[in-house]
């Protein structure tokens, strides 16, 4: 059993409501953890122990140096102590540019990948963010991608998408062409709207400042000055996806996140995410970055239903 001080100026943010991120922290470590008065007795082994130490600790001198640490902050602190026993929660927290400032929101990564995709989009041109739903991967790269825009680092924001049933089926819907693919672009324009006031984002997009369009509009482009996000790539095919890494031009960025277990392509195509990664994976500049359920920011659930549909795929009766 280990005994831990908790600095009385910071134990209700520290604890959180109804010792909810005690309880995450026993999850996470696999320990026991009580209360009596101003200390923690935590059982576990010397490992897991140290953590939760490491954790109060670091947390516990920054509340005493006056720094805003919420709930959601203690509970990212927790998932990131969980990784890595060694981690820098100050240089986590306090580090210049940690908080990206996304028009109307303020982003900050909420797990050890997450800073390394925020960091890999800071320093390559090519970043692939690759791993389950709910993991930041899309949304993180339209704040980049937002924050870049508003500090005029570049011009224009390109979001685009595969339609995967471009074809007969596409035909049956109402409206013209733009209508007609609109629904496949809608979760780019939720993300969107979350960052941006709505008047901004819509007279960006009327000014084609930001444009969001199927992968197929950008054939035969050149784009420069640019940061440009192509989401849900597994679906995209070869053709596709050389065609769109061949787009970028001076002064552009690109990032391509994907989840390779979710591959909606007709039987017989390959992936032009799964092709990518084995073509450009060992070019100078082209970064990957891999997300999995530890990285999922929604609901807690969600998590273990990532880790479960993962341990179901690679069971026996998935061969």
């Amino acid at each position: 059993m280990r005994k831990v001080a908790v600095p009385e100026a910071g134990m209700s943010t520290l604890f959180g409501a109804y010792d909810d991120n005690l309880r995450q922290l026993e999850t996470l470590l696999n320990v026991r953890i009580r209360t009596q008065g101003q200390e923690l007795l935590v059982e576990g082994d010397a490992a897991s122990t140290a953590k939760v130490a490491r954790l109060i600790d670091q947390l516990g001198a920054l509340i005493g140096e006056g720094h805003s640490i919420s709930d959601r902050d203690v509970k990212t602190a927790a998932q990131l102590v969980a990784e890595d026993g060694a981690v820098d929660l100050r240089d986590h927290f306090l580090k210049d540019g940690q908080l990206r400032q996304a028009g109307k929101r303020r982003i900050a990564a909420k797990s050890a990948n997450q800073r390394r995709y925020l960091d890999a989009i800071e320093q390559h041109d090519i970043v692939f963010g690759i791993g389950p739903a709910g993991t930041g991967k899309t949304y993180l790269a339209m704040a980049q991608a937002i924050s870049y825009l508003l500090a005029k680092k570049v011009s224009r924001v390109v979001l685009a998408r595969p339609a995967v049933e471009a074809g007969e089926k596409l035909g049956f819907l109402p409206g013209d062409l733009q209508e007609k693919v609109n629904p496949y672009l809608r979760p780019l324009y939720d993300a969107l709207y979350d960052m941006l006031d709505v008047e901004k984002a819509d007279r960006l997009l009327e000014r084609g400042t930001i444009e969001v369009a199927p992968i197929a509009f950008m054939r035969g482009r050149t784009l420069n000055d640019a940061f440009v996000i192509l989401d849900e790539a597994q679906n995209t095919t070869t053709e596709q996806m050389k065609m769109f890494l061949t787009r970028l031009g001076f002064g552009s960025k690109a990032v391509v996140t994907g989840d390779i277990t979710q591959i909606d392509l007709p039987i017989g195509r390959v992936s032009g995410l799964v092709q990518a990664m084995e073509v450009v994976g060992k070019v100078d500049g082209v970064e990957f970055v891999y997300f999995d359920e530890r990285d999922v920011v929604r609901h807690k659930l969600v998590q273990a239903i990532v880790k479960a549909y993962e341990a179901y795929g690679s069971g026996p009766s998935a061969r």
